[in-house]
């Protein structure tokens, strides 16, 4: 058995504007410390995976600039779709193109731009579903214990008796719920968070594909028929062109009876939005996240971005500012899920330069 993983980066992060633009999206810039979030995730997996078995599913745009900050991955391994098709179709993707490797593999499937600490927790919790995933051929995914009642997530309830070394039975998938369903679902005691991390033997993955979402599974034969010759990336725009844009979650392991989850032993965060940067943040005395040349009187309990000119900011609180050489946005921190309204606005007027 041989360890695989595939990073899914093709997303544009619509909710960081103006950070965050198309051909340098979130997972791309560096939000915590020294690295992007990309070269984080990379890194996480350094002594469990090798660089040559790590895969990057992304895009034309952003192909150069993954290829620039992950040098130490061969550029062969840097897979670009034509269209965005969500993740069903990626994880497809990705998951032929290792089983022309190696049939037997085992592939860690995770999303290019979460948080995550406590680093020998993760890989101790990921071995742990390996070995799992490859003895059962099962679908395993990583779930986390709520600390609040989030309804930016979706949740995954499990039964509650383990049937092997932190390992459950996943009894159903739910959607981002409202507040109320939110509070039931922690009370209850049997829902974790769904963190978006998958691990699955290669052969497994694209099995359940081909019962769960045979028109996916007939569009992938196509284009695995041409790996390695000159039709591949031909291949793959006519695919891809017909392809209904779909989840994993939604497409497979909703429907799947073959899923399980192990518990997560360490810290997580999707980082959804700004309103998540905040609370991540370091703060001041006055509850302020400030990066940058930025000046506060009488301001709480804010996130304040400015690293290229000066920034006062007098008499408010719990706002987002990011002000960019390009742009300014100002946003109350409870509508940080709205940024992405913005971007929609900007394409709608052909204002391609500020996405």
């Amino acid at each position: 058995m041989e360890l695989f993983a595939v990073i899914m980066a093709g997303g544009v992060g619509s909710r960081f504007w103006p950070r965050s633009k198309e051909k340098k999206p979130k997972q791309l810039i560096r939000i915590f410390g020294e690295n992007t979030m990309i070269q984080d995730t990379v890194k996480r997996l350094e002594g469990l995976v090798a660089n040559d078995h790590v895969y990057i599913v992304t895009n034309k745009v952003q192909k150069m600039r993954v290829k620039e900050q992950l040098p130490q991955i061969p550029e062969e391994n840097i897979i670009d779709e034509p269209f965005g098709k969500n993740t069903a179709a990626c994880i497809g993707l990705a998951s032929i193109i290792i089983k022309s490797k190696n049939p037997d593999a085992v592939t860690i499937t995770l999303p290019a731009d979460h948080l995550i600490k406590d680093e020998e927790q993760f890989r101790k919790c990921l071995s742990t579903a390996v070995d799992f995933a490859y003895k059962t051929k099962g679908l395993v995914t990583i779930g986390i214990t709520p600390n609040r009642p989030e309804t930016g997530y979706g949740y995954i309830q499990f039964d509650e008796k383990g049937i092997d070394n932190n390992i459950y039975k996943v009894l159903t998938f739910a959607e981002k719920p409202n507040l109320e369903t939110a509070r039931r679902f922690i009370e209850s005691g049997d829902f974790l968070w769904n963190s978006g991390i998958f691990i699955w033997h290669v052969e497994t993955i694209l099995s359940e594909i081909k019962k769960h979402l045979p028109d996916l599974s007939d569009g992938l034969d196509k284009i695995e028929e041409c790996i390695g010759t000159n039709d591949f990336e031909k291949q793959v725009v006519l695919v891809y062109g017909q392809l209904k844009s779909i989840s994993i979650d939604y497409g497979v392991m909703e429907k799947s009876d073959k899923v399980y989850l192990t518990k997560a032993d360490f810290y997580w965060n999707d980082v959804g939005n700004w309103e998540a940067v905040y609370e991540i943040s370091e703060k001041n005395e006055d509850g302020n996240a400030i990066v940058g040349d930025v000046y506060t009187e009488k301001t709480f309990s804010s996130y304040i971005f400015s690293p290229r000119k000066f920034t006062a900011v007098i008499g408010v609180e719990n706002l987002v500012i990011i002000n960019t050489s390009q742009a300014l946005l100002v946003c109350d921190r409870n509508n940080a899920q709205d940024v992405r309204e913005v971007v929609d606005y900007l394409k709608m007027n052909k204002r391609n330069e500020l996405v």
